[in-house]
C-alpha cells in the first residue's frame, strides 16, 4: 500500500513538476511564454485595484507573479511525492491564486468558442484542489503510528 501511495503523489505531482520545470527553461528575460499569457490579466487586476483603492496600488510584476508559481508548483509538488503536508498546502495556494486568473471563463458568453476550453481548464483546476483537500483530510485523520496497546499479564500469586 505504502508503494501503491507514493506512486500516486509521484503521478499527481508530476503535472506540477513537470510544469515548473518547463516554465523555468523558457524564463529568460521577459517570463517566457507565461508572462506573456499573465501580463493583460495582471493588467486588468491593477486597473481594478486603482479604481477602487486609488493610484497607490503597488505595480505588480508578471515576471515575479511567474516566478512564484514555479516556486509553488516546484517545491510544493516535490514534497508533495514525499507525503508532506505543507507540499500539498503549497500546491493548494497555488491553485487558488492561479486557477481564477488563468482560466477565466467567466469573462466570455456560453456561446464564445473560449468559454469551453476556459471552463474545462476552471475545473480541472478545481478537481486538483478537491484531490489535495482530500489528501489533507486523509492527513490529518489517519493517525501518524497506530498506538499498538500491549495486552495486560495476568498476575500470578
Amino acid at each position: 500500500m505504502g508503494f501503491v501511495s507514493f506512486l500516486g503523489r509521484l503521478l499527481f505531482a508530476s503535472l506540477f513538476i513537470l510544469s515548473a520545470w518547463q516554465m523555468f527553461n523558457d524564463f529568460g528575460n521577459d517570463g517566457g511564454p507565461a508572462a506573456k499569457e499573465l501580463a493583460p490579466k495582471i493588467a486588468s487586476i491593477q486597473r481594478y485595484l486603482a479604481s477602487k483603492i486609488g493610484d497607490g496600488v503597488p505595480k505588480i510584476d508578471v515576471k515575479h507573479v511567474v516566478l512564484a508559481s514555479m516556486v509553488l508548483k516546484g517545491v510544493g509538488g516535490i514534497l508533495f511525492v514525499f507525503g508532506s503536508t505543507t507540499g500539498a498546502y503549497l500546491l493548494m495556494y497555488y491553485l487558488l491564486l492561479i486557477t481564477p486568473l488563468l482560466h477565466d471563463f467567466y469573462h466570455y458568453e456560453m456561446d464564445d468558442p473560449e468559454f469551453q476550453p476556459h471552463l474545462a481548464d476552471f475545473v480541472q483546476g478545481l478537481a486538483l484542489l478537491g484531490a489535495l483537500l482530500f489528501f489533507i483530510g486523509l492527513k490529518n485523520v489517519v493517525p501518524r503510528k497506530l498506538i499498538k496497546k500491549k495486552p495486560l499479564k495476568t498476575k500470578t500469586t
